[in-house]
């Protein structure tokens, strides 16, 4: 099975980590947790969800992994004043390996640089940025385009999971 990168940091949706992770799981994917330092307990905006960093962004290479899945809330907002968690994801997204952004996730793909001529969705709040980014913004609730697959909110999740997983199978 696959090893999906988690990129997280605290106060991400707390429901879009956890319905993703536990499907990915079910089925035999690992998930590998990546933050700002090995060890932290980050945890949900709802406080619900706790999640330990297994690997520092810093010390971690994309190699080591067949996918990137990155949760919303504002933790991609936290993550892209990193200059090395903005390297890993842009690194992922150029690797040609499957990345799964919801809601706010795409907020990572826009500092990284990697949308300029790509189909994508996301939280109406970003939709404006997504545009700027030179993205072309489709409001549905699942796009594919190549190895990003992106969804806009909460109420997204079980297509998410549904094109997630299937992209995992075929890659």
């Amino acid at each position: 099975m696959k090893k999906i990168a988690v990129i997280i940091d605290d106060m991400f949706e707390d429901v879009e980590y956890s319905k993703p992770a536990e499907e990915f799981q079910k089925v035999g994917h690992r998930l590998v947790h990546i933050g700002l330092k090995k060890g932290k307990v980050v945890k949900g905006k709802k406080q619900e969800v706790a999640v330990t960093i297994d690997k520092q962004v810093d010390t971690t290479s994309v190699t080591d992994f067949d996918a990137l899945f990155i949760p919303g809330g504002y933790s991609p907002d936290k993550l892209r004043v990193n200059d090395d968690a903005v390297r890993f994801v842009k690194e992922f997204v150029n690797s040609g390996k499957p990345v799964f952004s919801i809601c706010h996730g795409p907020q990572l793909l826009i500092t990284a640089q990697v949308l300029s001529g790509r189909k994508i969705t996301g939280w109406k709040s970003i939709v404006q940025d997504l545009k700027n980014a030179g993205a072309e913004f489709l409001d549905q609730d699942v796009v594919e385009d190549g190895n990003l697959i992106s969804s806009r909110s909460p109420a997204d999740i079980p297509a998410f999971i549904k094109a997630s997983l299937q992209k995992l199978k075929n890659s």
